[in-house]
């Protein structure tokens, strides 16, 4: 299957944080036939190990997260409109008029649309108001709350992005999950290839779950595994169009990037400054592979890393990602050639991975 395609499957299946069941079955099945083993734990982690050359060495573990941003029914109301709740960082400002879909039983959906005054009927004071979530509801087609629960709707009913996948001119697509399924992707395609030619160090291919709510997944599988190093696959968010006159400086289509730095500010007081001799070893199998390395310092954003480093005694972890635009909408856009050299990227950095590295600072 063409990366293409693999990105495809993932961002046309629905796993919000939570409720990941489907892509932890895909990503399972689709690891299963490149590791020597694969199991899924208790909270939902996929966790694959293909055993290095050298069994005393150190172990890298290289993870994605499996979920997606979304929201929840709060409230069934008598005449069959849904209230909701946001799960992860959902952008208010977006959801008037969005199609969604509503997860009522694994591999089951019906469809919705989050209500929207009519062009029409708007007050001139309100054209410009951005509409809070306590403010918005689903249409699902219901008259009653029977109805809405006779269609199998509960509360607790995950609420997400209808799934889409639209390729664009330049080798470009723009898809619903383009966070994380990318980086999901990216991880079946490192294990093909180290089928093939076993690493030195041992390899734990991770997809991680609850990322998207405040980073639940990811901390429980390290602790299991208890790697040397560890590798964050992620998107960065792009500030390369029109309305972002300052940002930081990343642009789709000018290849992979390694985060320097990355602080959330916004109520998860956490983020990830990397360890030094991770973001040499990028550096020098970016050159050693004459792939194009941006490298990226954001406030604002926050991935897996920042917990992953964190366990034990400590894990040298750095973030490796590609440009997205639009981010935590339902039409994320990305470059198939950064996903690409990214995946060269990754694979040169495992591949020479040092099986005997010490990480002590100082």
């Amino acid at each position: 299957m063409k990366l293409i395609e693999r990105l495809e499957k993932y961002c046309l299946t629905p796993a919000m944080a939570g409720f990941e069941d489907e892509m932890i079955k895909n990503l399972k099945a689709d690891l299963n036939e490149y590791v020597d083993e694969v199991r899924v734990d208790v909270l939902g982690n996929v966790i694959a190990t293909i055993k290095g050359t050298d069994s005393s060495g150190s172990s890298l573990m290289v993870f994605a997260h499996t979920d997606s941003l979304g929201m929840i029914v709060k409230k069934i109301e008598d005449n069959g409109y849904l209230r909701l709740e946001r799960v992860g960082g959902v952008p208010e400002r977006i959801l008037p008029a969005s199609n969604v879909v509503l997860q009522v039983a694994p591999g089951k959906t019906i469809n919705g649309v989050i209500g929207f005054v009519s062009h029409h009927l708007t007050p001139p004071e309100d054209k410009y108001k951005v509409r809070q979530i306590n403010d918005c509801y689903v249409d699902i087609g219901a008259t009653s709350a029977a109805e809405a629960a006779g269609a199998g709707i509960k509360v607790g009913t995950p609420v997400l992005y209808r799934p889409s996948f639209e390729k664009l001119i330049n080798n470009r697509v723009a898809a619903t999950s383009i966070d994380d399924r990318g980086g999901c992707a990216l991880l079946v395609e490192i294990a093909a290839h180290f089928k093939k030619h076993r690493p030195a160090v041992t390899l734990h291919i991770v997809g991680t779950v609850q990322e998207e709510f405040n980073l639940r997944g990811a901390m429980v599988a390290a602790a299991q595994l208890n790697p040397t190093a560890a590798i964050c696959i992620d998107l960065v968010a792009a500030s390369d169009t029109p309305d972002i006159p300052s940002g930081n400086g990343v642009r789709i289509g000018s290849g992979p990037v390694v985060g320097t730095y990355t602080f959330h500010g916004r109520g998860t007081l956490n983020g990830l400054i990397p360890h030094p001799k991770m973001v040499e070893l990028v550096e020098k199998s970016a050159a050693s592979k004459k792939i194009k390395l941006q490298r990226h310092a954001t406030l604002g954003l926050l991935t897996d890393a920042s917990y992953v480093q964190l366990v034990g005694k400590g894990v040298a972890t750095v973030d490796l990602a590609w440009p997205t635009r639009y981010t935590h909408s339902g039409v994320e856009s990305c470059s198939l050639e950064d996903l690409e050299g990214l995946r060269e990227l990754l694979i040169e950095v495992i591949g020479s991975f040092p099986t005997k590295e010490r990480f002590e600072r100082g």
